[in-house]
């Protein structure tokens, strides 16, 4: 019995130091950026982290045109395991969310805007679909369905009217804060966060089943944003970074392979699709796409190579071959309609075209300095003119350059005769009698 009362002493202790130790703060979480991965670990972190330091509450202000359906899928599991009421605030004014970022707010425990901001377009625009005719439409009715139950419960969840949800996904349309709060979709229409601080004082808000009553007045607001390495790690993941990045990558390695030993341009290569790599974890890649460009950069480097070998008529398709691989991969690359993943046109084509003129002009001057005779060591003796300085009689001796050399002939030539290099043999030479 004693046992139970210490046992429960120590746990009331636990209970009350732990309260002691919460801020008992406001989080601010700004989010104007797509919904990526790394967007959703930021906002994910956060939520946890406010839990676990026993804050008043969390919000994520919004402006955002939409982004991946799985990162944003994450914060809403986030959002609906959190033991502290999150806030979706719409601001500043002018701002939006659409597509996942009306998801995200519907999830929220309180939707909150500023006048001059709007929500919805959430038709599921990230997804392609290549077939044509009855299939893809059955395709595409299997995701709007999806996307239409699923944003169908969360406004149940959340007492929100569930008919516009709906009409959101089905029809993409689109609202003013002062209609969303009409027709009972958002919470709050608020001037600023200072206001909606100051709204949401003594609110309640159903958290799993249990009313808590919010006390927001004098608590301190903490802003949080995302690191200097996060927002690295977010710019990397845009679709236009990616493909300038994949891009130099193969630049870099085709001149270190078409110059071997220049070092610079396969440590900026090799840099750069590490890069590329990462960013592939976070963005929808059609992966023939990828292939195709891979192929094309073995095309062009294989340009290099035939060459060598005579084969210059080879040559020539490798290149062609090559240059329509890396387009037709880059058209592929991205596996995703939302306009958010998109590669812009003015990056796709300045990229493709730089990517283009360094490696055609690579092979160009590849291509010249292979026509070219060699001048210098063994092989630039050859066609020579030297004067013979010992008799030649099978065997003698030739200055050729400055320099004597042991030379053979098929026939006598007499000391200060011109002679004509015809082949190399380790030290030795072989001459005929010059033409004159």
């Amino acid at each position: 019995m004693a046992f139970k009362k210490l046992l429960v002493i120590i746990l009331t202790l636990i209970v009350m130091s732990t309260k002691a130790l919460a801020s008992n703060g406001i989080i601010v979480v700004k989010i104007d950026d797509p919904i990526s991965p790394s967007v959703a670990e930021f906002s994910i972190n956060e939520i946890h982290g406010a839990n676990a330091s026993l804050e008043e509450l969390i919000v994520i202000q919004l402006d955002t045109f939409g982004g991946l359906n799985t990162s944003m899928r994450k914060i809403i599991r986030a959002i609906q395991s959190s033991e502290i009421p999150v806030v979706s605030f719409i601001s500043p004014g002018g701002s939006r969310v659409a597509s996942a970022g009306t998801f995200i707010a519907i999830a929220s425990h309180i939707i909150a805007m500023e006048p001059g901001t709007n929500i919805g377009a959430a038709y599921p625009m990230n997804f392609m679909v290549s077939d044509s005719g009855e299939q893809k439409e059955a395709i595409e009715d299997k995701v709007i369905n999806d996307s239409s139950a699923y944003i169908r419960s969360l406004a149940k969840q959340r007492g929100r009217n569930e008919h516009w949800a709906e009409l959101s996904v089905r029809k993409n349309v689109s609202i003013s804060a002062e209609e969303a709060k009409r027709l009972n979709i958002i919470d709050l229409v608020v001037a600023n966060l200072d206001s909606l601080i100051l709204a949401l004082d003594k609110r309640e808000v159903n958290l799993k089943g249990n009313i808590v009553k919010l006390n927001t007045l004098k608590r301190n607001i903490i802003f949080k944003e995302m690191s200097f390495w996060q927002r690295i790690l977010d710019i990397i993941s845009s679709p236009n970074i990616f493909y300038i990045l994949m891009m130099l990558g193969l630049v870099g390695l085709f001149l270190e392979l078409s110059n071997p030993g220049l070092i610079l341009p396969g440590v900026i290569g090799s840099t750069c699709l590490i890069l590329a790599l990462y960013a592939m974890q976070t963005l929808p890649i059609n992966y023939l796409g990828l292939l195709l460009i891979i192929l094309g950069g073995v095309f062009l480097i294989a340009e290099l190579y035939v060459m060598n070998y005579g084969l210059l008529p080879i040559s020539g398709f490798s290149s062609i071959s090559g240059a329509i691989s890396i387009i037709l991969g880059s058209i592929m690359l991205i596996d995703s309609e939302d306009p958010t993943m998109q590669i812009s046109k003015v990056t796709f084509y300045s990229t493709l075209g730089m990517t283009f003129l360094i490696s055609i002009g690579s092979i160009y001057l590849a291509k010249k300095t292979h026509q070219l005779r060699t001048t210098t060591g063994i092989e630039g003796l050859l066609g020579e003119i030297g004067v013979v300085k010992e008799t030649l009689n099978l065997e003698g001796r030739v200055l050729i350059h400055g320099e004597t050399w042991k030379a053979e002939s098929n026939t006598i030539i007499s000391t200060g005769e011109e002679v004509s290099v015809e082949a190399v043999k380790g030290l030795k030479i072989k001459v005929k009698r010059a033409n004159k």
